[in-house]
């Protein structure tokens, strides 16, 4: 019965969407901006510790902490960073009313706590790349995106899809602490994600039957995506 609700449950099938959307958005812009902050790190030669360090520790900070953190920065009324962006572009952020802004910030805010996981792995992957073959790709004057995307990106690509992996599971499963403390879910359900969704139905509503059916279905949703995450990097992976 309580999976025939979920079934028919279009509040659950509102959480389902976005919360595939949500995690679509945390992969791919975590993947993105580290693989880039990765690479300049990796160019690097003086002060590249304190470097690294400065890039990863927003992982060290538990995942509470930093959305105590982001949600002052970022109030609506009292955060700096919101007054220096609404003076930039002369927009008024309001996401504490706003869905899609709230959805974003909260997207924004998962990414740039994963990053530092991310970096180190992908520094790791460009530090085992032969010298030689970055030597001759300079030689042959390969320009510094082009070497990113068609020399160390390949090579890369066994990190690449171990990260995919996890970032998959972080965005649907650690990002609770985020939505719990920054938007509680909303506004208008917005930021509502299955894993908060499940919480909710557990502890606040005391429907524990049907959060049962839904962290059984959230985890057979998250092992289909495994699955054919690697099953479609398979013919994409190199192993060197």
């Amino acid at each position: 019965a309580n999976y025939a609700t979920l079934a028919t449950s279009s509040a659950y099938h509102w959480s389902f969407a976005i919360s595939v959307a949500f995690a679509a958005v945390v992969v791919v812009g975590t993947l993105v901006v580290s693989l880039f902050v990765a690479y300049l790190l990796f160019q690097v030669n003086v002060g590249s510790s304190t470097y690294l360090i400065a890039a990863i520790w927003p992982y060290a900070l538990p995942t509470a902490v930093a959305a105590s953190v982001l949600l002052f920065l970022l109030h609506p009324s009292l955060g700096i960073i919101t007054y220096v962006l609404e003076s930039l572009t002369g927009t008024s952020l309001d996401w504490f009313t706003n869905g899609p802004q709230a959805f974003a910030i909260v997207a924004v805010v998962a990414i740039w706590k994963q990053l530092g996981y991310n970096i180190i792995f992908m520094v790791a992957a460009l530090n085992n790349i032969p010298e030689t073959l970055t030597e001759s790709a300079k030689l042959d004057g390969v320009g510094h995106l082009k070497m990113l995307y068609r020399v160390y990106v390949p090579l890369m690509s066994p990190t690449l899809v171990f990260l995919v992996v996890m970032n998959t599971i972080y965005a649907f499963f650690s990002t609770f602490p985020l939505v719990d403390l920054m938007t509680s879910g909303g506004p208008n359900e917005a930021t509502n994600l299955l894993i908060f969704k499940l919480y909710r139905d557990a502890f606040e509503f005391s429907n524990l039957g049907l959060a049962s059916a839904e962290s059984v279905v959230l985890f057979a949703i998250v092992a289909i995506l495994m699955y054919v995450q690697l099953r479609l990097s398979e013919s994409y992976t190199t192993y060197a």
